[in-house]
């Protein structure tokens, strides 16, 4: 876990990070969620619609934007006040992310920053377009 203080932040610093969509991944989130929308939970139903397999929840994607505020940037002292979220592509069960987020705009006397995210699959497609709005909380 990083641990950036706000006078380590300057605008164009970066973070990345990758994870493995899994299926217990979704059972997971199902579970917590209580989506039972077929496009999720039902590769038949996803396929009439023209999906080659059940599609990851958006949600689920967007929540890597916690991991990447929460332990990457800036790590341990975020408190996030905002997200800002575009879905590009769907998502797969077996797609690899790779989650970045670039530091785009400080505010040192409010102790606030804005961090742009994408997260990209395998095939280095957008995925996923955000803005993170957060405090950094050390003091």
């Amino acid at each position: 876990m990083r641990e950036y203080k706000m006078k380590d932040l300057s605008v164009g610093m970066s973070e990345s990070f990758q994870v493995l969509v899994t299926a217990e991944m979704m059972q997971k989130f199902l579970d917590i969620t209580g989506d039972e929308n077929p496009l999720h939970v039902n590769e038949n139903f996803a396929k009439s619609k023209g999906f080659k397999d059940r599609v990851v929840y958006g949600m689920l994607t967007a929540s890597l934007i916690s991991t990447l505020g929460g332990c990457y940037i800036p790590g341990k002292f975020c408190l996030i006040q905002g997200v800002e979220i575009k879905f590009a592509r769907p998502v797969f069960i077996g797609d690899e992310l790779v989650v970045t987020g670039e530091v785009s705009k400080v505010e040192f006397d409010l102790r606030y920053l804005e961090i742009k995210v994408t997260i990209r699959n395998q095939k280095n497609e957008k995925v996923l377009r955000g803005l993170l709005k957060a405090g950094v909380m050390d003091e």
